[in-house]
């Protein structure tokens, strides 16, 4: 998982580089500073030797200066390094589930995908610069800080072999029993933005019904959880602080009681033992290896945090497209045919049943063919193997004459208009969107494609007209305002294949008359699928075809299958006025 997130460093491996070689030289100058101090005390102030004082007192400014100089640049080269290695992981997340097909993404929910494109990468960015900074102090530090205090006292050291392993026991009970409480965390993480997420997405609904303390309790019981998780974390990670302070205090005791003792019994020679220089050394080099280790355990702190956002991006960046190209594809769809040879689908492998079985249907290029059938019957699910949303499980799917799977994607999705049954604008202005289906389109053909999906005689009672601006998801305009624009988009692509899932159901059956009207005379060329639930919206189709169970359970026209289909006559009749008479 490590080895792909350095990937995301790129071109900041330089300054990710420089950040820990200047931390080494700063922490190279912090070491020899006890040792200038030493020098002052013993040879300067012992000695009443001003000179001496003055000229390490030059070398003890020297090296501070310097430390700071290192100190200054490592952390910014980290800071650095972290902003644009967390840029560049959010590109890669977001860039591969732009390449996600709907197989994949239904692996994720939307509020996991956006908790780990924001807080997962943010919580990355902070551990990535604490790991090139920190990671490599703390270690530096205990390493030099350790060895020159050897290199006075060997005896006086030894305290430090009894404190540290015990100190780093308790450090590692306290990152043992944090971990899963972060883990949990950061999953309740998700819960809590998808609460949000379909809160504000249907804050109509939650008014309407007057269910805004449902949705604010709702809020508050995952907002509590998380307060407690953390809370309990806190007061695990509470200990860490008195555990420290307690090892450095019984160190300094501990050195303070030996080394005066060694002080005075060397007489203050140092050939014979241990100087007062020296051992105001010790102290200082008592609280850098003490306070490095505190820091280190702050490292695995950090660590520990981003052990879950660690695996749940990588979830992301490793998730590979269901579908892919073949490596000599098909670049051009001759035709708008479509040909079912005993398709069946299963949306995934553990599924108990089929969500399509056994779906062998043949529709000429240029047709106009309905699909019919009750709430669970599959019929999105069929349209959507067309344009390869998904790939069947079992048979296959032509189009042109050609398997699905044979074609470039994108080539095919060309081909292929849809009309989904969440209608879907994005904010900016009625042109903008429209150009979705062709950026390149001409203002009159805008119109034009307006024009044919009854949307031009609406947009044009707007103020600004085509230059209307449309909120985020189209709320500042209706529901059959919204499917007219998204039926124009879809046909500003010019395609070969149009697919309307339920693509009228808000507009009344006068529009909707006009809309199929209009497609007969300017676009007779291009194979129409129409998914509805209203008879009229079909029954002028050439061929209608009958799902129940994910099975066809008739096909023919209008008058045929009011003859020949059960289904299709209750339907009907219970549209009709006096039909349940």
């Amino acid at each position: 998982m490590i080895k792909r997130l350095l990937r995301c460093i790129r071109e900041f491996k330089w300054a990710a580089i420089l950040s820990p070689l200047c931390m080494v030289g700063e922490v190279y100058m912090e070491v020899k500073i006890p040792l200038v101090l030493a020098s002052i005390v013993d040879l300067g102030v012992e000695m009443s030797d001003m000179g001496a004082v003055v000229k390490y007192g030059l070398v003890l400014v020297l090296y501070a200066l310097c430390s700071l100089t290192f100190g200054v640049a490592s952390a910014f080269f980290a800071s650095y390094a972290a902003t644009g290695f967390a840029r560049n992981l959010r590109h890669d997340m977001y860039y591969n589930v732009q390449t996600f097909d709907f197989s994949n993404i239904d692996k994720f929910s939307t509020s996991s995908i956006v908790t780990r494109l924001t807080s997962d990468v943010a919580n990355l960015q902070m551990a990535f610069q604490m790991m090139i900074r920190m990671a490599i102090r703390c270690p530096m530090m205990l390493i030099l800080a350790t060895t020159n205090a050897f290199s006075i006292s060997p005896r006086l050291c030894l305290v430090y072999c009894v404190v540290l392993p015990l100190l780093g026991v308790g450090l590692y009970i306290l990152m043992k029993t944090v971990h899963p409480i972060f883990d949990r965390v950061f999953r309740t993480y998700d819960k809590l933005n998808n609460v949000v997420q379909e809160n504000l997405h249907g804050i109509r609904v939650v008014k309407s019904f007057v269910r805004e303390d449902r949705e604010t309790e709702k809020f508050s019981a995952i907002s509590e959880e998380i307060y407690k998780d953390f809370c309990k974390a806190e007061r695990t990670l509470a200990f860490n602080n008195p555990l420290m302070q307690l090892a450095v205090y019984t160190c300094i005791l501990v050195i303070s009681y030996l080394g005066a003792t060694m002080v005075i019994a060397s007489g203050n020679t140092i050939a014979l033992g241990l100087t007062t220089g020296q051992l105001t050394s010790m102290f200082t080099y008592t609280i850098q290896i003490l306070s490095s280790l505190m820091m280190l355990s702050m490292v695995f702190v950090m660590m520990t945090m981003a052990r879950a956002p660690l695996r749940r991006t990588t979830e992301i960046l490793r998730e590979v497209p269901d579908l892919d190209n073949p490596k000599e594809p098909v670049t051009a769809v001759s035709d708008g045919s479509i040909d079912f040879e005993n398709v069946s689908f299963r949306y995934s492998r553990t599924a108990d049943r089929s969500a399509l079985e056994s779906i062998d249907l043949h529709i000429a290029s240029g047709m106009t063919v309905g699909i019919l059938g009750s709430t669970g019957s599959s019929k999105s699910t069929l349209v959507q193997l067309i344009p390869r949303l998904y790939d069947a499980t079992e048979g296959t799917v032509r189009v042109g004459g050609v398997d699905v799977r044979d074609y470039d994607i994108t080539a095919l999705r060309d081909a292929v208009s849809m009309v989904l049954q969440k209608n879907v604008l994005f904010s900016g202005t009625i042109k903008d969107n429209l150009r979705w289906g062709d950026p390149n389109a001409t203002d009159e053909e805008l119109v034009h494609a307006c024009r044919l999906a009854c949307a031009d005689e609406f947009i044009q009672t707007f103020p600004d007209g085509y230059d209307t601006h449309i909120e985020q998801g189209g709320t500042n305009v209706s529901g059959g305002q919204k499917q007219r624009l998204c039926i124009a988009r879809a046909l500003l692509k010019k395609p070969k294949i149009l697919i309307l899932d339920d693509s009228t159901s808000a507009v009344d059956t006068h529009t909707d008359a006009m809309i199929r009207k209009a497609f007969r005379e300017e676009i007779p060329g291009t194979t129409k699928l129409i998914i509805a639930q209203r008879i009229s919206s079909i029954q002028d189709a050439d061929l209608i075809v009958v799902m129940d169970g994910g099975k066809i359970s008739a096909m023919g026209t209008h008058d045929e299958l009011l003859k020949t289909s059960t289904i299709y006559q209750e339907v009907f009749f219970s549209q009709q006025k006096g039909g349940l008479e």
